[in-house]
């Protein structure tokens, strides 16, 4: 029987076209992908080249005045792309995956970000993920929609029904033939991927190879289910599409503009300007009011003189410092509602799959909100190495050249997630096993 379905499928022209359509998109977004690590290789290659240029061309001038140079370096810290980020490029194209920090205020450095094209961000990039979460759900509904209404349109369930009586088993072999093409393709796609992007077969690799067999799962027990209904083919497709836009495109939607509203989280510029006005007041004021805060802060200071008819660095530096402790509690509140609108999108799409499977895939490849929310932390921690490394050697007025300058090359960040295969496939699963239940008990009237 399956030698039969599987030679007049193959005869068919929705056959052709989803084979043509799945392997060139896939492929395509597959390239995209890597097209993505150049151009991020090549960001990392230059970040780190400019530091040791930079560091080169200020020794030239300011090896003096430890202090002033220090005003002027710039440090890298890089996040730098896992390949299997390639994937699911998720908020990286909008989040930078590297920075560069003077010791000077960190608040109003950490939201620098590169220029991009408003309207490609808006558009996205096409990557394997987008194909898997929208194209393939509608090869499916294209080559399943019409498995049981064909056969009666065209007049030949008559014929079928006078011949068995396991029409149910017979519309379920054709359901299989058909899934088992669209799963081959994707299996074939995420192997081409691995070999093409060089992503090594990690438990993230297998946990987004399992979501997306689970997701398309998803996609044929609905298909059975609308099937085992036996409406016509205009029913099952209005109905199959209109499920399509409601959980790929408007329930995301809805939820996205409820988070928003629900957790309105104040502008990154807000805490930049916090962080000028705070360092900015400091030059109108007494320099003890600038100092007492420092010296709270690092009572290891404590020892350096601060000379009230001059400049000196430890005060400048210290207004600095001040300035970032005045912007603290906009940006806590900032990174706090924020994740809480990760938490309650990620509660919601529990019992969306589409929704959860795009969540997953770019947790699983470090491009989701919360990654770039620890790297920032990472950031920050940098920050504050770096400053307590250099403020000595600034305050006892040493010249450059104690520092052994050659160590202080761009850094790298690692960022480690930690997954739960129970939350990554149960939500999807259980919702996949109540649709069949369901389908089987409609099927069972045939």
């Amino acid at each position: 029987m399956y030698h039969l379905l599987l030679k007049s499928f193959f005869r068919t022209k929705i056959f052709w076209l989803s084979l043509v359509l799945l392997i060139s998109v896939g492929i395509i977004s597959i390239l995209i992908g890597k097209q993505y690590l150049v151009k991020q290789e090549k960001t990392i290659v230059a970040a780190q080249a400019f530091q040791k240029e930079s560091i080169k061309r200020n020794l030239e001038y300011h090896n003096d005045d430890l202090g002033l140079l220090l005003y002027y370096l710039r440090f890298t810290l890089i996040k730098k792309p896992e390949n299997i980020s390639a994937i699911s490029i998720g908020q990286s194209d909008v989040n930078p995956l590297l920075q560069t920090v003077t010791i000077r205020g960190l608040e109003g450095q950490k939201y620098d970000a590169n220029f991009e094209n408003p309207s490609l961000l808006m558009s996205g990039n096409l990557d394997l993920g987008f194909v898997i979460i929208y194209l393939f759900p509608l090869v499916l509904i294209a080559m399943t929609f019409n498995l049981y209404s064909e056969e009666e349109e065209l007049g030949t369930w008559r014929i079928l029904s006078a011949q068995t009586s396991a029409k149910a088993k017979f519309l379920f072999k054709k359901l299989v033939v058909r899934i088992g093409f669209v799963f081959a393709i994707l299996i074939f796609l995420m192997l081409m991927a691995s070999a093409i992007l060089q992503i090594p077969y990690s438990a993230n690799f297998w946990a987004i190879f399992m979501q997306s067999l689970l997701y398309l799962l998803f996609w044929s027990v609905l298909c059975f289910f609308m099937v085992s209904l036996l409406k016509n083919s205009s029913f099952n497709a209005l109905a199959l599409i209109s499920i399509w836009v409601t959980l790929t495109i408007l329930f995301p939607a809805l939820v996205n503009n409820y988070v928003l509203n629900k957790y309105q989280v104040p502008e990154a510029l807000d805490a930049m300007v916090e962080q000028r006005d705070g360092y900015h007041e400091k030059w109108d004021l007494e320099k003890d009011a600038t100092m007492t805060g420092f010296y709270e802060a690092y009572p290891q200071f404590k020892k350096y003189d601060v000379p009230e008819d001059k400049f000196s660095w430890i005060w400048y530096y210290g207004m600095q410092h001040m300035g970032d402790l005045a912007a603290k509690n906009k940006s806590a509140e900032m990174k706090e509602k924020i994740m809480m609108r990760n938490t309650i999108s990620e509660k919601i799409a529990l019992f969306v799959p589409t929704m959860h499977a795009q969540l997953s895939f770019n947790n699983l490849a470090g491009t989701d909100m919360v990654s770039h929310l620890n790297f920032l932390k990472a950031l920050t921690e940098y920050h504050e190495t770096l400053r307590l490394s250099f403020y000595t050697k600034i305050f006892d007025y040493n010249p450059a050249d104690v520092i052994d300058w050659e160590t202080h090359e761009a850094k790298f960040y690692k960022s480690k997630r930690d997954f739960s295969w129970l939350y990554l496939m149960l939500p999807t699963l259980l919702i996949t096993l109540i649709i069949t239940i369901f389908g089987g008990l409609n099927l069972r009237k045939l």
